[in-house]
C-alpha cells in the first residue's frame, strides 16, 4: 500500500496510518500539493497544549459533530479551536466555583474553622460547577 494518495475527484491527500487512510490536511490547488495549515500571516499553526476540557470536547465533536471535527482538521485549525474552549472552560469553570461559594456562604473563615467540612463542600461545588461547564459548553 502507498504511504500517501490523492484522491483525483476532490483534491484530498491521504496518507497511511496502520493500514487506513487519514487526511493529511493538505488538499490540491493548481496541481500542486499546499498546506492548509496556515494562519494570517502563512505560518504555521503551532501545536498549542490542550488540556481535558479540549479533550473532552474533541471526543464529543469526533462521534457526534464528524462535519464539523473534520472541517476543522482539513483547514489546520483544531488545535487553536481546542486552545480555546479550554481557555473559555478554564474560566466558566473557576467563575462558577467562586460564584457558586459566594452564595452559599463559603469563605476562609470556614476553612480556617473545619476544614474537612470546607473540602467536602468545595468539592461538591466543584462538581456541580464541572456539569454546567460540561453542559454548556463541552457538550453542544
Amino acid at each position: 500500500m502507498e504511504k500517501m494518495i490523492i484522491d483525483e475527484c476532490t483534491g484530498w491527500e491521504y496518507e497511511l496510518i496502520e493500514e487506513q487512510y487519514y487526511p493529511s490536511g493538505r488538499i490540491m490547488k493548481d496541481g500542486c500539493l499546499q498546506p492548509e495549515t496556515v494562519d494570517a500571516d502563512n505560518k504555521p499553526e503551532e501545536g498549542k497544549p490542550v488540556g481535558v476540557w479540549a479533550q473532552r470536547h474533541l471526543r464529543f465533536i469526533k462521534q457526534f459533530k464528524k462535519k464539523l471535527y473534520f472541517d476543522l482538521f482539513i483547514s489546520g485549525q483544531l488545535n487553536g479551536y481546542l486552545a480555546e474552549i479550554e481557555a473559555q472552560a478554564e474560566e466558566m469553570f473557576f467563575r462558577v466555583v467562586k460564584e457558586i461559594a459566594a452564595q452559599e456562604g463559603i469563605t476562609e473563615a470556614l476553612k480556617a474553622e473545619d476544614q474537612i467540612r470546607w473540602v467536602g463542600l468545595m468539592n461538591n461545588i466543584q462538581n456541580r460547577a464541572r456539569e454546567i461547564v460540561n453542559r454548556e459548553l463541552i457538550f453542544v
